[in-house]
C-alpha cells in the first residue's frame, strides 16, 4: 500500500511513496531507488518488485541480505502533490529541484524507515543511535527520464551511489528532433536521406510528433522542465561517476539495457505518431545505442555491463520484461556484496 511523507522543506506538498524493509547487512547500508519515467508512475515498478522479491522468497543468494526498496511518484506524478517550486519558477521546476528532493526524501527514509527497522531488530536494548545506521547507499533502477535524473544525482552527490540500472535512458544530450534531417534543409536529398517506406511527408509529420512529444520544451503533466538538461549532461560518457565507499576511486557499478530495435521500431508504427519503421531504424535507434555505449564508459570498465539489449522490449523494460530486471538488479547485488567482502 502506498503511503505520504512530507518533505521538511515542502511540508505542504505530500508525496506518494511505498517502502519494502530489507533484510540482512544490506538492509541499513544501501537503498534501492526506482526513478519513473515521465509517463508510468510508481505503480510501473510493481511487477518488478514481485519478481524480485519472489527470487528472494524462493531461496535466492539475497534471501537473507538485501537492501529496502523504495518507489515513490515525483512531484506532479501519481499520487504525490504538484511541486510547490512551480510557483516560484513560473509553473514547472527542473531536474535540479528534483534531484534535490530526492536528496531528502532518502535523508527522510533513513529517518523514519531504516533507523525505526534497525532499532526493532536491536534485541540489546530496543533502540539504535541514529549514527549507528549510516546513510544509505543508493542503487537507483531507472527508467527513460528517470536514468537521467540517477545520473544526475550521482554526479551531483559524488560518493552517494554504488550503483545504476539504466533502462532504455532518454538521450539527454539531444532534443530529439534533431536525429531526424530537416527536409527544409540546404541540400535534402529524399532519395538519399529517405528510407524506402518513407516519404517527406512521414519525415514532416515525424518531426512534428517528436517536438510536441519529447522536445525537451514539451509540457507535461509533471511540470518538469527538461530544456536544460543538455547543457548540465552535454556527453554521453563523462564526466566520471565516483561511487560509493569502498570504490570511490573506481565509480559505482553501472549496467546499461537498451530496447529491441525491431520491438522499438514496431511501436513507434503502431503508435499515434505512426513513424515508419525505417526513419526509427535509420535515425534514432543508432545515436540511441551509441549514447547507451557512452553511458556504460561512466565509471571503469570492469564495473560496467552492456549495452544489453533486452529481446522483444520496447522502451519500457520494466513493463515488457520484469524478470529480466529483476535479474539485472539481483546481478548488481551480487557485485555489490562482493565488493562489501574485499
Amino acid at each position: 500500500m502506498s503511503e505520504t511523507i512530507r518533505l521538511p522543506h515542502k511540508p505542504d506538498a505530500p508525496l506518494s511513496y511505498q517502502f519494502v524493509p530489507g533484510q540482512g547487512p544490506l538492509s541499513t547500508t544501501h537503498l534501492i531507488v526506482y526513478l519513473n519515467g515521465l509517463i508510468a508512475p510508481q505503480s510501473g515498478w510493481r511487477a518488478t518488485i514481485d519478481h524480485l522479491r519472489r527470487r528472494w522468497d524462493e531461496g535466492g543468494s539475497r534471501s537473507a541480505n538485501h537492501p529496502a526498496l523504495l518507489t515513490y511518484d515525483r512531484y506532479g506524478q501519481g499520487g504525490s502533490a504538484r511541486d510547490p517550486a512551480d510557483d516560484q519558477h513560473g509553473g514547472s521546476h527542473d531536474i535540479r529541484e528534483v534531484v534535490a528532493d530526492l536528496h531528502v526524501l532518502a535523508q527522510e527514509i533513513r529517518r523514519t524507515k531504516m533507523i525505526k527497522d534497525a532499532d526493532a531488530s536491536n534485541e540489546d536494548d530496543g533502540a539504535a543511535a541514529a549514527d549507528q545506521v549510516p546513510k544509505p547507499k543508493l542503487i537507483f533502477v531507472a527508467n527513460s527520464i528517470g536514468c537521467v535524473i540517477g545520473r544526475f544525482y550521482a554526479q551531483t552527490y559524488p560518493g552517494s551511489t554504488a550503483a545504476l540500472l539504466f533502462l532504455d535512458s532518454n538521450i539527454a544530450n539531444s532534443d530529439q528532433v534533431s536525429l531526424f534531417p530537416d527536409p527544409d534543409a540546404p541540400g535534402f536529398d529524399p532519395h538519399v536521406l529517405l528510407p524506402p517506406d518513407s516519404t517527406v511527408a512521414d519525415l514532416r509529420r515525424t518531426r512534428a510528433g517528436y517536438a510536441a512529444h519529447f522536445h525537451p520544451s514539451a509540457p507535461n503533466p509533471e511540470h518538469l522542465d527538461r530544456r536544460n538538461i543538455i547543457s548540465l549532461l552535454p556527453l554521453s560518457d563523462g564526466p566520471p561517476l565516483r561511487g560509493a565507499e569502498p570504490d570511490e576511486g573506481t565509480g559505482p557499478r553501472i549496467t546499461v539495457v537498451g530496447h529491441d530495435w525491431a520491438t522499438f521500431a514496431e511501436e513507434g508504427l503502431r503508435g499515434s505518431m505512426n513513424v515508419p519503421e525505417g526513419l526509427t531504424n535509420r535515425y534514432v535507434n543508432p545515436p540511441w545505442a551509441a549514447y547507451n555505449e557512452g553511458l556504460a564508459r561512466l565509471t571503469s570498465a570492469d564495473r560496467a555491463r552492456g549495452p544489453v539489449i533486452a529481446t522483444g522490449c520496447g522502451h519500457f523494460i520494466q513493463k515488457d520484461d520484469p524478470a529480466l530486471v529483476a535479474e539485472l538488479t539481483d546481478d548488481l547485488l551480487r557485485n555489490i556484496e562482493a565488493d562489501s567482502a574485499a
